[in-house]
């Protein structure tokens, strides 16, 4: 990846890392949730995703404060190399054997001594964040070889499944646009894969054909380094807002006239598992806090800053779901929900603003794929990288942003059931990187820092709330037993089939 691994980053406000945080959740994943909440009732959809944005934001407070001991330990070992270059300088017989050991031993001695805390006037904080750690980092730092190629393993399973839902969300969203779904049919008319799109050619057919006009397009960039400019990460984030702002004011009018055509129930069990997979992925932004923390000014709040903004997400979650959910027929919903106002000229009957909201999710993933692609190939390269080690040109140009961007086309290719790869994805991948992963993380951390921090450990000011061990265990627990459940509904529908 571009730049250091330990690089702090531009400072901004509390206030700016709130916005930054809730932009970064709530990104394209939420257009799934409304099908969802249609398919599994209202009352346990509401209950499901209040109880999963919890846990979410317990396990993003086991990730920061696994990123404060990262911070403390870098200093500890900075500060153990500074006392071995003094020696060095004040005896060559003691410095010899210290470079000869290559670093220092595991000593269980305090970070800071009280001798050392007098005289530095006590005010020395080893736990504060100034340092990006990034999750792959405090992977090989608390984790043994197999827990970090493991690690390693689950972020790529789950940007192979994000890849792969924006490879296909775009397609769908031109085929929509181009082959002819504004005709205000209101949902009514389910067109097939067969159905005609241009004279001979089908639906299913220009699928493939936009499929592979993105692929061309976009794929390109996997064999190079690809970043995020400030100005279009702006212009995405106001075509969201400006997106999902029509989308809600449009349907509570509709509702506010009485003209309402949702009656979803109020529980369906059936719908549950789908529903974990797509709020698990809505909430997905544990494997960017290090970006998104570190570079905060003033940290002090930065617990109560984390929890306001899984508040307004939630409350922003339900209110995009519910008023979907009652505005239109629950058995007519897309799984992409910009879709419902593209065929429904009682909603929206503006042409104009039709077509914006069927191709607003063409803009924004088209900007976000190559990020993504890049990111992969790089977890490639760190996964089979050895110290020391350099990879040949073909293998470092060539195959490995094959790797990266051959599969997700495949898979795309294959299907374009959005509402199943968004499911598959959040509920084993996202069940990784958002609960297993920061788990781990805070519970070895802990581990590793207790002989080493000594009575300094307690004062870790950004240590989680959910600082009984129970709670890395609750959440273990609830994660292996999702994953048993989630896996058990996939075989017995396939039996039924």
């Amino acid at each position: 990846m571009a730049g250091g691994i330990t690089e702090r980053g531009e400072p901004y406000s509390p206030f700016v890392g709130l916005v930054y945080m809730f932009n970064l959740i709530v990104g394209t994943g939420a257009l799934t949730m409304p099908k969802a909440f249609a398919t599994a009732g209202w009352a346990v959809s509401i209950a499901l995703i209040s109880f999963l944005g919890f846990m979410s934001y317990m396990t993003t407070t086991f990730v920061i404060e696994a990123m404060a001991a990262a911070n403390a330990q870098l200093r500890w070992k900075r500060r153990k190399q500074e006392e071995v270059e003094d020696s060095d300088s004040s005896s060559e017989d003691s410095g010899d054997e210290a470079v000869v050991r290559g670093r220092p031993e595991p000593e269980t001695k305090p970070i800071l001594s009280h001798r050392e805390s007098q005289r530095l006037g006590g005010h020395v904080d080893h736990f504060e964040i100034v340092e990006r750690v990034e999750m792959g980092q405090m992977a090989s730092m608390f984790f043994n070889k197999v827990g970090v190629n493991m690690f390693y393993i689950c972020i790529i399973v789950y940007l192979y499944g994000d890849m792969a839902i924006y490879a296909a969300a775009v397609p769908i969203s031109l085929v929509e646009v181009a082959c002819g779904n504004h005709s205000c049919s209101a949902g009514s008319v389910k067109y097939n894969d067969t159905d005609p799109c241009w004279g001979s050619v089908s639906r299913k057919d220009a699928y493939r054909v936009f499929l592979t006009v993105f692929t061309l397009l976009l794929g390109p960039f996997t064999f190079f380094n690809a970043q995020k400019t400030k100005y279009l990460q702006i212009l995405t984030s106001l075509m969201r807002w400006i997106a999902f702002t029509m989308m809600i004011v449009l349907a509570l009018l509709r509702i506010g006239k009485g003209a309402g055509e949702g009656r979803p129930p109020v529980a369906s069990l059936s719908g549950v598992p789908n529903l974990f997979g797509v709020c698990v992925y809505s909430f997905m932004c544990q494997h960017s806090l290090p970006s998104l923390v570190t570079p905060i000014s003033e940290k002090r709040r930065v617990g109560a800053l984390v929890l306001a903004d899984y508040v307004l997400i939630l409350g922003f979650y339900v209110l995009l779901s519910f008023t979907a959910i009652f505005c239109f027929d629950s058995s007519l919903l897309h799984d992409m929900y910009t879709l419902d106002f593209t065929d429904n000229c009682h909603v929206l009957d503006v042409p104009a603003l039709r077509y914006f909201l069927g191709l607003f999710p063409v803009f924004t993933i088209s900007t976000n794929f190559p990020i993504i692609a890049v990111t992969l190939r790089n977890n490639w390269k760190t996964l089979f990288h050895r110290d020391g080690g350099t990879y040949p040109w073909v293998v470092d140009r060539v195959a490995f942003p094959l790797i990266t961007l051959v599969p997700p086309i495949v898979v795309a290719f294959c299907t374009h059931n959005l509402e199943s790869l968004v499911g598959i994805t959040g509920s084993y991948a996202g069940t990784g990187i958002q609960y297993v992963v920061p788990a781990c993380l805070v519970l070895c951390s802990r581990r590793h820092l207790e002989p080493v921090a000594g009575r300094a450990a307690a004062a870790n000011k950004h240590r989680s709330p959910f600082g009984h061990a129970f709670w890395v265990w609750f959440v273990l627990g609830w994660a292996a037993s999702c994953l048993i459940f989630v896996t058990a509904n996939i075989i017995l529908t396939d039996v039924q089939k």
